[in-house]
């Protein structure tokens, strides 16, 4: 990720000319600190700003793909920044262009988003994102990123042609103590307002450091004849062949890394912590693999000693067979009910692997310092079209998730690419050679094993879909011996028993009877004896009642509905709106009125409350809004939970969906009923015969003196008591780390 970090050319003297003699202690602590602090900065405002943004984009973990994205690109701009002044400009036109450009990016910066970006269309904010980003960290965020490659070069340059290595292993530091710290020691210590703030005192501290670098005396600096010798051999390019290698292995790590992290984040939850890991993970095999024990190679026949002495070739291709086929056994669709901590663990150490092989061999081709820029900036530019692939390209050609099997694919292809054609290898120009054989069948068993997968994926579903939001797949299935509940009574069914689902990534969004009889049953996990199915039925008794329901999924919480009565849904993903109007009956067979208002819900309720809506609160209102099994964290905050009760009457009942594979989210909900005076009642569903309902976890909350359904509620449930020791949820405090099973 850091490309811009490592270790910079080293520019030739000629003969006669003076060598520079600048070289007090002074010079290099300046250098060394302002390295090190950008580099910290760099990496601490990438998880800050896609917290902050995300809940206005639904929490959706696309949204951290975008932002990765955005980081990738202008990464590559600021390295070739710095590649263009220090190659082209003498050192006065240098030191004054980026000195303005500091002065420039300093009055330009924002972190915390204005009020404005807030999207009003749920339609796919890909653009929305990127613009957001470049408005307000997009010139502090180059700055940064041209930092560590050009002050390296000025030191390397005003110091006879010194290494500036020492300066590339600071920076590395300096950016894994920013990604190790973030969740560890900043989230959990500091408000989001805070952090922003924070971070904008210290990049002003940081762009004056650099600013008195521009200005410090440099004297003897490399002479006319050198730059002249040295913008010659810049000249000199390496083998196609190498480079769109170099590209190619640049471009799949980028893409696995942005791939995983979508993929974990998708069915797990868009929290930084889960960000994170996989990015500390992907810079630390680059650090490893340019790590490099011996000197510079001298032409582009690399020896095997020109690699990193942390990638040991054989050892790591054993690992990244294991690994390869290990992801690839995960994605199918028959193991998907892993436990959460294994496969976390699985496709994180697969990334690592798969990451050491990329950057591993990219550190084994690095060519002599005549093509070391050229070298970065192809690794640059691979990184952006790993992270172009996956966040922009895959979601308009693909109707599944299947960038990760194309990531997977290209890492297998690439090994017998880079050992056939790598004179060190005991498998160059291999033929016939029986272990050569194996590797060649093994690539191809992986990449005949993925298209499978990709394969069933869709091959299944009556309709699969995709936008920014994930992917919807509407599936046709029989089930067998059905048996229904109709009153208190079971019943056998002797009619068709075909049913129809909505499937968002690996996680069930509803589920509808095709037949007649039972196609207005309330199924999945809104049964008539689970919390909603109750709080529903007991306040329809007493009087129509209006429902606010944040979540469509297919509608299910309609087949409750009475004439008289009102529901509103409140859905971001327009391609659910969609499928649920379509595809299901559920809205068109209710007997109530209907309406679906488009958008994040807690935006919608927001203008609303502006607008006075409050003239016409709800009885109920429910909360089932989840993408995938990840949870938007910002519908489960402080100042969420009074945005509910604000929208609902004295006596109205909030219903919130907690079911979840990975999280405990009852103490975070319980803690914010406690904090503004509500009762709350958790009702467990356990598994039962009964077909078509799943196990499912809510707890409903109200007026401690009395709400809709409570008595039925603390009948099948029971109430909840203040948690203890556990700090609440407010829009600038989430934690992931306590409410982890």
């Amino acid at each position: 990720m850091s490309l811009g970090e490592m270790e910079a050319p080293r520019p030739q003297t000629t003969e006669g000319e003076a060598v520079p003699v600048q070289g007090r202690t002074w010079g290099k602590l300046a250098y060394g600190l302002a390295i090190f602090a950008s580099a910290f900065l760099l990496f601490q405002i990438e998880p800050l700003i896609a917290k902050l943004i995300l809940p206005w984009f639904g929490g959706a973990a696309a949204v951290w793909t975008t932002c990765l994205l955005f980081f990738q690109l202008v990464l590559l701009l600021g390295y070739l920044y710095a590649h263009v002044l220090s190659r082209n400009l003498e050192w006065r036109k240098q030191r004054w262009l980026h000195a303005g450009v500091l002065v420039a990016s300093v009055a330009a910066l924002r972190v915390l988003p204005r009020a404005a970006w807030k999207p009003n269309d749920p339609g796919h904010p890909t653009a929305r994102i990127l613009l957001l980003l470049l408005a307000t960290i997009g010139l502090p965020y180059f700055t940064l990123s041209a930092t560590s490659p050009l002050l390296q070069a000025w030191y390397s340059r005003t110091r006879g042609g010194t290494s500036p290595y020492r300066f590339y292993s600071l920076s590395n530091f300096g950016s894994m103590l920013a990604l190790f710290s973030y969740p560890v020691l900043i989230e959990p210590l500091f408000s989001n307002v805070h952090q922003a703030h924070g971070w904008e005192i210290a990049y002003g501290m940081v762009a004056l450091i650099c600013a008195g670098i521009c200005f410090l005396p440099q004297k003897n600096e490399l002479g006319t004849a050198a730059r002249a010798e040295l913008a010659s051999s810049e000249s000199q390019r390496s083998d196609w062949k190498i480079q769109v290698l170099w590209v190619a292995l640049a471009a799949c790590g980028s893409a696995l890394l942005l791939a995983i992290t979508s993929h974990i984040s998708q069915n797990i939850a868009a929290v930084p912590f889960l960000w994170i890991l996989p990015l500390s993970l992907y810079l630390l095999s680059f650090i490893l693999c340019f790590d490099s024990g011996g000197g510079e190679p001298s032409s582009l026949t690399v020896s095997p000693k020109a690699g990193s002495r942390w990638y040991p070739r054989e050892f790591f291709l054993r690992m990244l067979g294991i690994a390869l086929g290990a992801m690839t056994y995960a994605l199918n669709p028959a193991f998907a009910g892993l436990p959460w901590k294994v496969l976390i663990l699985l496709y994180c150490v697969g990334l690592f692997v798969c990451c050491m092989f990329c950057h591993g061999e990219l550190a084994r081709l690095k060519p002599d310092s005549k093509n070391l820029t050229s070298f970065y900036l192809m690794i640059a530019a691979g990184g952006a079209i790993g992270a172009v692939f996956v966040a922009l390209i895959a979601p308009q050609i693909f109707a599944g998730h299947y960038e990760l099997e194309v990531a997977l694919g290209l890492c297998a292809v690439l090994v017998p690419i880079v050992h056939y054609r790598d004179s060190s290898s005991r498998f160059y120009h291999a033929r016939w050679n029986a272990a050569w054989l194996v590797i060649v069948g093994l690539v191809c068993a992986v990449v005949a094993s993925l298209s499978v997968t990709a394969r069933d994926e869709g091959a299944n579903a009556r309709l699969m879909v995709r936008n920014f939001y994930g992917v919807l797949r509407v599936i046709d299935e029989v089930e067998a011996n059905v048996v229904f509940i109709q009153g208190s009574k079971a019943h056998s069914l002797d009619e068709d028993p075909h049913y129809r689902k909505l499937m968002n990534g690996t996680i069930d969004h509803g589920l509808q009877y095709l037949n007649a009889g039972r196609r207005r049953e309330p199924t999945t996990y809104f049964g008539r004896s689970s919390g909603v199915g109750i709080t529903l039925q007991a306040a329809r008794e007493q009087r129509p009642i209006r429902v606010g329901a944040i979540g469509l999924g297919i509608g299910t919480v309609a087949a409750y509905g009475h004439a008289g009565d009102d529901y509103t849904f409140y859905e971001i993903n327009p391609l659910d709106i969609k499928v649920a109007d379509e595809e299901f009956t559920f809205l068109r067979d209710s007997e109530a009125r209907t309406r679906i208002v488009p958008g994040d819900a807690r935006l919608s309720l927001e203008r609303e409350s502006a607008e006075s809506v409050l003239s016409q609160p709800y009885d109920v209102l429910v909360v089932d809004a989840f993408s995938g099994d990840s949870i938007p964290v910002h519908l489960l905050t402080i100042e969420a939970f009074e945005l509910y009760f604000n929208r609902l009457k004295q006596d109205g009942a909030l219903a919130v969906h907690i079911s979840n594979q990975y999280l405990e989210l009852t103490p975070v909900v319980a803690s914010a009923a406690s904090r503004l005076g509500k009762e709350a009642v958790i009702v467990d569903r356990e598994v039962t015969s009964t077909k078509g309902i799943y196990p499912s976890r809510w707890i409903v909350a109200g007026d401690p003196n009395g709400f809709l359904a409570k008595a039925e509620l603390e009948k099948a449930g029971h109430i909840l008591a203040a948690p203890q020791k556990f700090r609440l949820w407010t829009d600038d405090y989430s934690s992931l780390w306590r409410v982890l099973k």
